[in-house]
């Protein structure tokens, strides 16, 4: 049996078309058809189910394909180990990441990485929208919130507040909430994560919960638009201390309402599965656990966040 037939058959599981897989790497459709057929004879089974308009895999497709994609990670993990042995780390490695958070904190994090390891490659996808692992060869993704899917690998990386921000000139033309009644009299920035807008927001003080639903004109499907337009004296913002940090520090955003305890996000490195941590992976948790310890550390060494419980 050969190795490439069974990164063909991944390939067409993922991709749900022989032509589409062939294309990606490489071969032509004649060729990847020949390969499929030659391992299905070889299992004795038929793996797809063929349509003219669709491909789609049996029972015993499915079966396999999980045992099909522990073996190619295995092989992958050995590779990783060997190149570690060698100290080196190599390869390809694809991430997905929040797109705040990771344009102004991950994406200059991610440089340092790489000139600790070279011979590292990355491909790097920035959005909010959660990526699909298989249909977008993801490897792995750091997002706030852990995921729903039980087969997948959670790493979490820190727990961050959110925090309640306006621009020093917004505050001087339309004045300072004292009160979380009052948010409702200004203009709140907002973001959509998966269709659903954050506009019902959460805070805490004294133990009690206190939610309050706020308006505004403006909303994107890219939380960091929401922080741009903040700093831009458009409204109101609230998101992650992390997100808003190089702001706050800066001047550019004001935390408001420091009796008030936003709510806690939790950050996480997700792998689609445990066959997909590798060394490089785990060096990447360990990266990022640094990073966001030493950057909240600044924060409250410079007292400049809302005071917590």
């Amino acid at each position: 049996m050969l190795l490439n037939d069974l990164a063909l058959f991944v390939r067409v599981a993922d991709c749900g078309s022989i032509s589409a897989a062939a294309a990606e790497l490489e071969l032509s459709a004649a060729s990847a058809s020949a390969a499929i057929k030659r391992l299905e004879k070889q299992l004795d089974t038929s793996l797809f189910v063929r349509t003219t308009r669709s491909l789609r895999l049996t029972a015993q497709g499915e079966r396999y394909l999980i045992h099909c994609r522990r073996a190619l990670s295995d092989l992958a993990l050995g590779e990783q180990a060997i190149a570690s042995d060698k100290g080196k780390v190599s390869g390809t490695l694809s991430l997905s990441v929040s797109s705040d958070f990771g344009r102004n904190l991950f994406v200059p994090w991610l440089d340092d990485f790489l000139l600790d390891f070279p011979q590292l490659q990355v491909r790097l996808h920035l959005g909010d929208n959660i990526s699909s692992f298989y249909h977008d060869k993801i490897d792995v993704a750091v997002r706030y919130g852990k995921p729903q899917d039980s087969n997948q690998v959670a790493f979490p990386i820190c727990s961050a507040d959110r925090v309640l921000c306006a621009s020093p000139k917004y505050l001087a033309k339309f004045g300072q909430p004292e009160t979380l009644e009052q948010l409702t009299q200004h203009n709140c920035l907002f973001y959509k994560l998966d269709e659903r807008t954050h506009d019902q927001w959460q805070f805490e003080r004294d133990g009690q919960e206190c939610k309050v639903r706020v308006t505004g004109n403006r909303s994107a499907n890219d939380a960091e638009i929401a922080r741009r337009w903040a700093v831009a004296g458009k409204g109101l913002v609230f998101k992650s201390s992390l997100d808003l940090a190089e702001d706050i520090m800066a001047g550019r955003l004001v935390p408001l309402l420091p009796e008030y305890r936003g709510e806690s996000v939790n950050l996480y490195l997700v792998c689609p599965g445990r066959e997909h941590v590798t060394p490089v992976v785990l060096l990447l948790r360990e990266m990022l656990r640094q990073r966001c310890k030493a950057l909240q550390t600044q924060l409250a060494a410079q007292h400049i966040l809302p005071k917590h419980r």
